[in-house]
């Protein structure tokens, strides 16, 4: 009997075991090594001593807000109040057919019909309710794992919900910063390489430094039937998630998502722009690049407090993040990529598109004075 949850045919309750099996071999590792010996510990350093989230109080007295989900590349603006609150999230698994490229189709799996999903925004110390709704027209039963939580798998273990039912879990934002999250139904990865990712960006405190703008991108790789290009619909292919061959490697969904009039993103000169860029995968990592520019600070790895300074590309590992922020003082086009360049050939690449008067001290060139501008895509 072949099951309708696994592409191939292979027993979703295998897959369920497999999984259930690494996970008892790696608790096995962790209890004892070979011959029964037992294994010396170093302490931690006293001052790297862990948080203590067991005095974090009741969240019953937070007022109640619902989150405000955006689209991307948007994002919702920053969180100006200063005390936590209760947020209530809410998400919709849905399955619909796209665009993926230019004449080419897939069925995509999402959060909320768009990929990635909407940005979910929140502040540090929040209480944070997702209600995740299945859509009654899905065939498949979805989920959401959010790297931003502490328990359950994420959130995982709870949100497992069947075509026209909702789920709800709630956790604490205790962590600054921007992380990934993602449906955790197995296949995994399949759900994952459908378009099943997103960013929730837990604001710090005291919020990050001011920015005049704020851009939402994620990169996600599609592994289809037909080579890259092949016109029409096109089905997933398992053999080629499993070899890790994505056909496709784009930016918010597909190939032209930030290209072309009313899609490729704006600012003017002598603005500051930060970009949370994320990387769904499942698979492969990005080497993320603006190719023009120079990051005048990098969040490694989206955290508020790891700093790095004039980066030309920062690498992002599949399932992380990036907070990257630069000021625009030349007008041009500049181009989003992923620095191992022959993705562009997948589909890797978004514009930037900076307006305003020229700065000849700083650049002197025709692109920069409204002449042709040859852009990589």
């Amino acid at each position: 009997m072949r099951s309708s949850f696994v592409p191939g045919g292979f027993p979703a309750i295998a897959v369920i075991g497999i999984m259930l099996a690494v996970v008892g071999g790696i608790v096995a590792i962790g209890c004892s090594s070979g011959g029964g010996k037992s294994r010396s510990v170093q302490a931690a350093p006293t001052e790297t001593a862990l948080p203590d989230y067991s005095k974090l109080g009741s969240a019953a007295s937070f007022p109640v807000e619902s989150a405000r989900l955006v689209a991307p590349p948007q994002i919702p603006a920053p969180i100006a109040r200063k005390s936590p609150a209760r947020v209530i999230v809410n998400l919709e698994a849905k399955e619909f057919i796209g665009p993926l490229a230019q004449g080419v189709e897939y069925k995509f799996w999402s959060f909320n019909g768009t990929v990635p999903g909407p940005a979910i925004r929140v502040r540090e110390g929040d209480s944070v309710e997702i209600h995740l709704k299945n859509a009654s027209t899905s065939v498949l039963p979805h989920s959401i794992d959010l790297h931003a939580v502490n328990g359950g798998l994420g959130g995982g273990a709870d949100s497992q919900v069947a075509p026209g039912e909702e789920k709800v879990f709630t956790f604490r934002a205790v962590s600054p910063g921007a992380y990934v999250y993602h449906c955790a139904t197995p296949l995994v990865p399949h759900h994952i390489a459908s378009g099943m990712y997103g960013l929730i960006v837990v604001d710090p405190v005291d919020g990050w430094q001011p920015a005049d703008r704020e851009f939402y991108v994620m990169q996600g790789e599609f592994y289809t039937s037909g080579a890259t290009s092949a016109q029409g619909l096109q089905e997933f292919s398992f053999e080629k998630l499993s070899a890790e061959e994505p056909e496709y490697i784009v930016f918010n969904g597909s190939s032209d998502s930030l290209v072309g009039s009313g899609k490729a993103l704006a600012a003017k000169t002598g603005e500051t722009i930060r970009l949370f860029f994320g990387v769904g995968g499942p698979n492969k990592v990005s080497s993320f690049h603006v190719i023009g520019e120079i990051f005048d600070v990098v969040h490694q790895e989206a955290s508020p407090d790891a700093l790095a300074h004039h980066v030309q590309t920062t690498l992002v590992p599949a399932g992380g993040a990036t907070a990257v922020e630069f000021r625009v003082d030349v007008p041009g086009t500049y181009v989003l990529v992923d620095h191992s360049l022959s993705r562009l050939l997948k589909g890797a690449a978004g514009h930037l598109i900076v307006t305003g008067s020229p700065n000849d001290n700083l650049y002197d060139g025709a692109s920069a004075k409204g002449g042709a501008v040859s852009a990589a895509h």
